[in-house]
């Protein structure tokens, strides 16, 4: 048993998102908590547990079945480490070529690849955020067609939602994610509420092209703790400054993305997430929803 704070089974659920119902029986039928056990028979949770049960969440939301995610997870690696012989290098190769011949079934098997061998944030970060930051220089030099880059986006942007079943349940708090009106570009956005999921967030995804105006209106039934906005062109926030900050006078509102930057976030006095979308989720805490 590793040293370190020990829990009970409560605090460990809300830490990690999973009802206590649960991880019982995570541990009962797979063995993932390892428990110590007071003289009154009070049952405590380490460090470690915590570790192999966010693991298991990851290997979960990635696709695999319980029991594949329960092996991953007690293997006693490092999280990033991948599984058996599935190489990193080789697996970003795969995707990329199979993309760029239009080969679905060869992009959908490095996919497979990827989430199973790598926890989920590793994989964002890693492998799917360079190669949708490349394919975006591509398209700006006109390197790549219009049918590549649809097709790669809708290859990865399938995958993305696939892993995002689900995401806005739980008693987390609430982040409401969209694009401002003209923007299209969504799948950062994706990975950022996937990040956030990771960290225990609901999430309430609204998507590409989306009216502030409508976003505000949702605010009383969603009660958000965050609104976030992404997009490539800071144009697009431009365009939209004046809803941009009556929204953000009722709620706090974030704005990321290539078009997103510190001077645009002061001079609509809203917050600025100009870093990666992992490091930003990780960094991200939680305060009080609308303002009303």
């Amino acid at each position: 048993m590793s040293e370190g704070p020990r829990l009970r089974i409560g605090e460990l659920s809300r830490r990690v998102g999973v009802s206590p119902e649960l991880l019982r029986a995570w541990e009962t039928r797979y063995g993932v908590l390892r428990p110590e056990r007071t003289a009154g028979g009070l049952r405590l949770f380490s460090e470690e547990d915590e570790r192999r049960v966010r693991l298991m969440r990851e290997h979960i939301a990635a696709g695999l079945s319980a029991s594949e995610a329960a092996r991953l997870a007690t293997l006693g690696d490092d999280p990033s480490a991948p599984d058996g012989d599935a190489s990193l290098a080789e697996i970003e190769t795969t995707l990329t070529r199979g993309l760029e011949a239009l080969n679905e079934s060869m992009a959908q098997a490095a996919l497979d690849r990827l989430f199973k061998a790598y926890t989920l944030p590793f994989a964002l970060s890693e492998v799917i955020l360079p190669f949708l930051r490349r394919l975006g220089e591509r398209w700006a030099a006109g390197a790549t067609s219009v049918a590549h880059e649809h097709f790669a986006s809708n290859v990865i942007g399938g995958r993305l939602r696939a892993l995002a079943g689900g995401w806005g349940s739980g008693v987390g708090p609430r982040a409401i994610l969209a694009c401002p009106p003209g923007e299209q570009h969504e799948l950062g956005l994706l990975c950022f509420g996937l990040a956030l999921r990771e960290r225990s967030w609901r999430i309430a995804y609204l998507g590409a092209e989306t009216p502030l105006p409508d976003i505000a209106d949702a605010l009383s039934e969603l009660s958000p703790s965050i609104v976030v906005l992404s997009a490539i062109a800071p144009q697009r926030f431009l365009d939209a400054g004046e809803e941009l900050i009556a929204l953000g006078c009722r709620v706090r509102v974030g704005i990321g993305g290539a078009g997103a930057d510190h001077v645009l976030a002061r001079e609509f006095g809203v917050e600025p997430l100009g870093g990666d979308a992992i490091g930003e989720a990780a960094r991200l805490a939680p305060r009080p929803g609308p303002r009303g």
